[in-house]
Formats: C-alpha cells, sequence, structure tokens
C-alpha cells in the first residue's frame, strides 16, 4: 500500500513564500516522476509543475520563474518552493506520484491535497 502526504500549505501574503512537500511511503517502488497540481474554485486541476527520475522539470507558463520543483530521492520527497505568491496562486496543492513496483507496473497515486491561500 502506498501513501502519498502533502504538508506546507496555508496563509501567505502577496509576495510571499511558501515550501510545499510530498512524501510517498509504503510497498517497494521505484520513483518515475511527480508533480504538483492545483485546482482552484469553479476551475479545472492544472499542472503546476514537475520533475522526472533523471531531474528533468517541466512547469506551467504562469509559475516559471517563482517556482521551484526539487526531490530528494533518499526521503521519496519531493518540494515545491514558492516564490512571489499571488492571489491568483490560491489554490488546493495536490501531489501526484507516479511509482513502479516491483513488477515494473507504473500506478499513479494522488494526496489529499494541501489549501494555499495568497491574501493580505
Amino acid at each position: 500500500q502506498v501513501q502519498v502526504v502533502e504538508s506546507g500549505g496555508g496563509l501567505v501574503q502577496p509576495g510571499g513564500s511558501l515550501t510545499l512537500s510530498c512524501a510517498a511511503s509504503g510497498s517497494l517502488f521505484t520513483f518515475v516522476s511527480m508533480g504538483w497540481y492545483r485546482q482552484a474554485p469553479g476551475k479545472q486541476r492544472e499542472l503546476v509543475a514537475g520533475i522526472t527520475s533523471g531531474g528533468s522539470t517541466n512547469y506551467a507558463d504562469s509559475v516559471k520563474g517563482r517556482f521551484t520543483i526539487s526531490r530528494d530521492n533518499a526521503k521519496n520527497t519531493v518540494y515545491l518552493q514558492m516564490n512571489s505568491l499571488k492571489p491568483e496562486d490560491t489554490a488546493v496543492y495536490y501531489c501526484n506520484a507516479r511509482l513502479r513496483n516491483i513488477n515494473l507496473e507504473v500506478s499513479t497515486y494522488w494526496g489529499q491535497g494541501t489549501q494555499v491561500t495568497v491574501s493580505s
């Protein structure tokens, strides 16, 4: 059984910073890729940033230059450093993990989500 748990959300003023963490734990697996998605009220869930096992990253245009995704392979943890936050960054942020099991099957797991609110 694999668990994906996010942490680090909260309330921050415009221009402030937050760091989100996402840790995968449970059955034996290898990391394929992990990413952060967000969903604002009334909007579709969108990709914010992703990182592969090889370290390649991709970002939504709206966060380029402000957000940085990184990983700690030893801890099976991915981080999202968010700087220069704007009110439009307000959303529930979800971690997505694609993991390969010992049978080489790849499965996708979602965290429960963490609220990020940017407001003065």
